[in-house]
């Protein structure tokens, strides 16, 4: 309901991703008439933001993202602001600014900003043809810019590099990617598997330079090549900084909402602040590996988070499953999935588990009888189970090297275990989830 220019929401969300659907369909479940709101700096539907690499290379488009239908937000009746950026929230007077100016009353407020690309300091980012890639916007500046580019230096071997470096050999483009640590996919997969993802991509053509940085970027107004820290020169007609992404804080300061590395969430989702909730990119929260709280910025994280945060809003007081770090892509033919510690420190009780044939690789990490990392390249239809395992803690009672066997499924698993126990809400919203809204892949904003 709007007056004089005021919004009044009992729920107000600010983000318009997996976490703010989360809440909205939590909501609705138990509250059917309250007034919601969100607001968005994005100016389209929701989408599936995992999936703008597909709508670079042409596979996608915007339509074919949709995390939801079009009139998702009508049929909930929600109030949606898009294209439209929070100023200032205010925990003491529950109320909202836009950068317009327009206020916004809430009673609940949920904190769904995600993250923002992190951009190390390189001389020349300032030039055309620097770009990141986190956004459809991004994405769409991306494709506009690659009509005379043939060359591209992608900084960073991450998800998010491996991604966009993908969708430009898919465009014709010769990719160059520069990363600063010894191997790609060095946060989420162990050394052998890097080798093999990094195998996959020398096929493709890429070139992979580990092991360095870009130090400057050349051109007199567009870029022209790049300079490593090794003084080595790269020419090409384009940047993409692909390094992370880090949570966007700065809507909370000087709110008095405790931050560390991100917002501060308890296991409700709640924050320092009465009334006050966040999810997603932007929120560390129980991570159930680490028995910590933590930053995991994975879509299937955001959307149970978000559900989380909206019953508990809606007067139902339900409390976070935990995250950990859990991916799904497939890039450059290969299938991977990888979730939990997947490179444990060395002694401290692991055992690593693994096997690699005939290009397939599976590695699981025990500790203390439990699963608590893998990694399945290749085959991976046993890696919705072997999540759920690290999920629930679940004890194996002894078993062990059956964990990499090829018939190994529930019924392999303790009979308490398949009786049911794996049907809990976490492991099975993380799998349906995945599969109704981009069956493809689920990546983190590393």
């Amino acid at each position: 309901m709007a007056r004089q220019g005021i919004v009044q929401a009992k729920y107000l969300i600010v983000g318009n991703s997996a976490g703010g659907i989360g809440a909205v369909e939590a909501i609705r479940e138990i509250d059917r008439t309250g007034s919601i709101a969100i607001v968005s700096d994005e100016s389209y539907p929701v989408y599936s933001r995992p999936l703008i690499s597909k709508y670079l290379a042409r596979e996608r488009t915007l339509e074919g993202m949709l995390f939801r239908a079009p009139d998702f937000n009508r049929r909930n009746s929600v109030t949606t602001l898009l294209g439209a950026t929070v100023a200032r929230v205010s925990p003491g007077d529950h109320t909202a600014e836009l950068a317009n100016g327009r206020r916004i009353t809430w009673e609940k407020l949920l904190l769904a900003t995600g993250g923002a690309p992190i951009v190390p300091h390189i001389a020349g980012t300032d030039k055309r043809g620097v770009f990141t890639f986190n956004t459809l916007d991004d994405a769409r500046a991306i494709d506009e810019y690659l009509e005379n580019v043939e060359e591209a230096v992608v900084v960073g071997g991450g998800l998010i590099g491996i991604s966009v470096t993908e969708a430009l050999v898919k465009r014709g483009v010769r990719v160059s990617v520069v990363e600063k640590e010894s191997r790609v996919l060095n946060t989420i997969l162990d050394e052998r598997a890097s080798l093999i993802a990094e195998d996959a991509l020398c096929r493709a053509g890429v070139t992979i330079l580990n092991g360095c940085t870009v130090a400057d970027v050349l051109g007199r107004n567009a870029v022209s090549g790049v300079v490593l820290d090794s003084t080595d020169m790269l020419p090409c007609g384009m940047v993409v900084v692909a390094v992370g992404v880090s949570p966007r804080l700065d809507l909370v300061e000087g709110t008095g909402i405790k931050v560390n590395r991100g917002i501060l969430a308890d296991r409700t989702m709640g924050t320092s602040c009465p009334d006050v909730y966040a999810c997603g990119d932007v929120v560390e929260a129980h991570d159930v590996v680490y028995g910590t709280h933590r930053v995991a910025p994975t879509w299937p994280n955001a959307y149970i988070g978000g559900m989380t945060a909206g019953r508990t809003m809606a007067g139902v007081e339900t409390q976070y499953p935990g995250s950990t770090p859990m991916n799904s892509l497939n890039y450059f033919g290969l299938d991977i999935t990888a979730a939990g510690l997947t490179v444990p420190p060395q002694g401290n009780g692991y055992q690593v588990l693994s096997r690699h044939s005939d290009g397939q690789y599976r590695s699981v990490v025990l500790k203390d009888d439990c699963v608590v990392g893998m990694i399945c390249i290749g085959d991976i239809e046993r890696s919705g189970i072997l999540c759920s395992l690290i999920r629930e803690a679940a004890p194996l009672q002894g078993l062990g090297e059956e964990l990499l066997a090829d018939d190994f499924g529930l019924v392999s698993l303790p009979r308490a275990r398949w009786e049911g126990q794996l049907t809990a809400p976490a492991g099975r919203l993380v799998e349906e989830e995945t599969e109704r809204q981009h069956p493809e892949e689920y990546v983190s904003g590393e």
